[in-house]
């Protein structure tokens, strides 16, 4: 496992301009606070924030050496491609989700991860993981505990792809990616903002774009919601969690790096 590498050959880069106490994502009731001192660590990680345009790589795929990044801003997505070029994304990556921590130990990238619209990442040394992993074992296992969570959304995709109607998977999609934005702040009243596109929904799915852009259609007319030019609005949500088999149960706090 090598924390090495902290060079960073891309994107726009910027000394720390939020400081880790100020994040605004510390008072979102979705993330725990954090102990003063455990925020203070994450603080001497932070060399930095990162800008990327819509649809720019932010770690590619098969990299040597990947970044540790938190998504700050914005919306990303981690994807795998076939050598024809035919895409699966993994799962949505939202405001406070760390990036890289599987590279760490795989030696490699295992999946590239793109943006969707401006989004700015929290860059932070991977040489200061041993002295997370020495020092602070309680954030250690939070570390952990998201690499885990990650791995638990990619079988929720493998499933709804696997098994689920095309009806039943774009109603779960689009109500989970709901709720986790709601819960920071994202999103309320049954509306959402979203960079997310057909396009998107069909590579998260498994379905060809015109199967998706139909079965929308479809969904529309049962008044379960409306979907256009980037606006999400939720118009049934109990019509729309019993077809998806997906009801509000809260979600646990989820740990900030």
């Amino acid at each position: 496992m090598g924390f090495e590498g902290d060079q960073n050959p891309g994107a726009a880069y910027a000394m720390s301009e939020i400081p880790c106490r100020a994040c605004p994502h510390r008072r979102q009731p979705a993330f725990k606070t954090g102990t003063p001192e455990q925020i203070d660590f994450i603080q001497t990680m932070k060399t930095g924030e990162e800008t990327f345009e819509p649809s720019e790589v932010v770690t590619a795929e098969g990299a040597a050496e990947t970044p540790l990044y938190t998504l700050l801003s914005g919306w990303a997505f981690r994807y795998r491609t076939l050598p024809d070029g035919r895409r699966q994304i993994l799962n949505f990556l939202l405001p406070g989700d760390l990036i890289g921590v599987q590279a760490n130990f795989l030696g490699e990238a295992a999946h590239g991860v793109e943006s969707m619209g401006t989004t700015v990442f929290c860059r932070l040394a991977r040489s200061k993981m041993w002295d997370l992993y020495r020092g602070y074992p309680e954030l250690a296992f939070d570390v952990t505990w998201l690499t885990a969570h990650e791995e638990g959304l990619v079988d929720e995709t493998l499933l709804s792809v696997g098994r689920r109607t095309a009806m039943e998977r774009i109603a779960t999609l689009l109500l989970y990616l709901y709720k986790r934005a709601a819960v920071i702040g994202m999103a309320s009243d049954g509306v959402l903002e979203t960079p997310l596109r057909q396009t998107h929904l069909a590579d998260a799915l498994g379905l060809s774009r015109a199967h998706v852009n139909e079965t929308l259609g479809r969904l529309e007319k049962r008044g379960l919601f409306r979907f256009r030019r980037g606006r999400l609005e939720i118009l049934n949500p109990k019509a729309l969690e019993s077809l998806a088999d997906y009801y509000d149960q809260p979600l646990a706090p989820r740990p900030l790096l």
